[in-house]
């Protein structure tokens, strides 16, 4: 990503964060990213453009985050639980790109079903770790695409509760809480 659009892309975050998509302008992304608006519409054809642009962009930065750690560790229990560390600290880190995500999943407006797809997209790799962990015995058989999305919302559902309580809890303690309730369930 060039420096213009690096810089298109962090404030289209920030507008379409704090002003959601309806609010969010053109001429305000251009003004927070410090370029005129004839660059950015060299750069993107209109709001939709910009917003399917960041999605992409962000999405794919997270998979590569993700990718990236988790491919370092060898036991498939291990990986979850490095999958979970990296995605929760990319929520801590990027709080505006989640809160945009979360603000724009539902609705039958084209910009809303690519988002879904995206996150389809991140969770069919969240999918594939959780079938290496059950062909490995790390953890029970199941339905793996139903366990993706349920540590996906596990995942965005701790976030929520660092946010709504404003609690700074230890990271760690916030994985192994969450990895174990994962894997283990909340069966005594």
């Amino acid at each position: 990503m060039n420096g213009t659009k690096e810089a298109i892309f962090q404030a289209a975050i920030k507008e379409f964060s704090s002003k959601g998509y309806n609010g969010a302008t053109v001429d305000n992304i251009a003004l927070e990213a410090g370029v005129a608006k004839g660059t950015l519409y060299y750069n993107f054809k209109n709001k939709e453009d910009i917003f399917k642009y960041i999605i992409k962009e962000g999405m794919n930065k997270i998979k590569e985050d993700i990718q990236r750690e988790v491919e370092k560790v060898q036991e498939p229990v291990s990986k979850l639980k490095t999958l979970c560390r990296v995605q929760l600290k990319l929520i801590y880190e990027n709080k505006d790109f989640f809160k945009v995500i979360m603000s724009q999943i539902w609705g039958k407006e084209l910009r809303q079903l690519e988002l879904r797809e995206a996150l389809r997209e991140y969770i069919l790799l969240i999918e594939q770790y959780i079938k290496d962990a059950i062909d490995k015995g790390g953890i029970k058989g199941g339905d793996s695409s139903f366990m993706a999305y349920e540590f996906f919302g596990a995942l965005i559902a701790a976030a929520v509760y660092e946010l709504i309580n404003n609690e700074k809890d230890n990271v760690n303690e916030v994985i192994e809480n969450l990895t174990s309730y994962i894997l283990y369930g909340i069966s005594g």
